[in-house]
């Protein structure tokens, strides 16, 4: 793995991240295996590897396909809306750089939501709930928001609002990775074509068994 291909990566869980959430907003469901792997990532505060951060590279197909195709100039309306979320989690996540104390807040309570990836299905709901609370006291208190749109009989339900809020932290979580490994938002404009090839040529060599 390259430089490159590990920001390109870390931009992919910020893609995912989008993705997830605007398919909850919209139809209230979600694909549990790259949602449990986005939320993975949270609770991986000393990774080896940028895969080692959502487990493996498989994790991330979705987000790979999701980024290749929303940064394409023919943009379907989904895409540019999950193009949308997508900056706006860079942009969230700037903001936050700037507050170290919330910063601290964040990770000494995901140190303590005593998260175990074998209890994933036994605890979801819990779990959801937790990190949205985390979500609403730190992120949430910041001036900028991203704003969801989506079905509001899905966004009103409790959980779907949990799950959303959690897939953000997620997104954010990996905007943060992107930009510790060289990642800036200018790239997307510049470097958006070698961006794509590289998320293209990433998903084709993941298999999903």
């Amino acid at each position: 793995m390259t430089a490159a291909d590990d920001r390109v990566l870390a931009l992919a869980g910020v893609a995912q991240a989008a993705k997830i959430v605007d398919q909850v907003a919209k139809t209230g469901t979600w694909p549990e295996a790259f949602l449990e792997a986005s939320v993975q990532s949270l609770f991986t505060f000393d990774a080896p590897s940028v895969e080692a951060v959502y487990g493996h590279k498989q994790a991330l197909k979705l987000g790979l396909d999701q980024l290749a195709s929303c940064l394409v100039s023919r943009q379907s309306s989904d895409q540019a809306t999950i193009a949308r979320y997508l900056m706006a989690l860079l942009h969230l996540e700037a903001k936050f750089a700037q507050r170290a104390d919330l910063q601290d807040i964040l990770h000494h309570r995901l140190q303590h939501a005593a998260f175990k990836k074998e209890h994933f299905s036994n605890e979801i709901n819990a779990l959801f709930a937790n990190i949205s609370a985390i979500y609403q006291d730190t992120l949430s208190t910041l001036r900028f928001r991203i704003k969801v749109t989506g079905n509001v009989q899905h966004l009103e339900k409790e959980r779907n609002a949990d799950i959303v809020r959690t897939v953000l932290l997620t997104g954010v979580r990996s905007a943060h990775l992107w930009r510790q490994l060289g990642g800036r938002r200018w790239h997307l404009l510049f470097q958006r074509g070698s961006i794509v090839q590289q998320a293209l040529k990433l998903s084709r060599e993941i298999t999903i068994r």
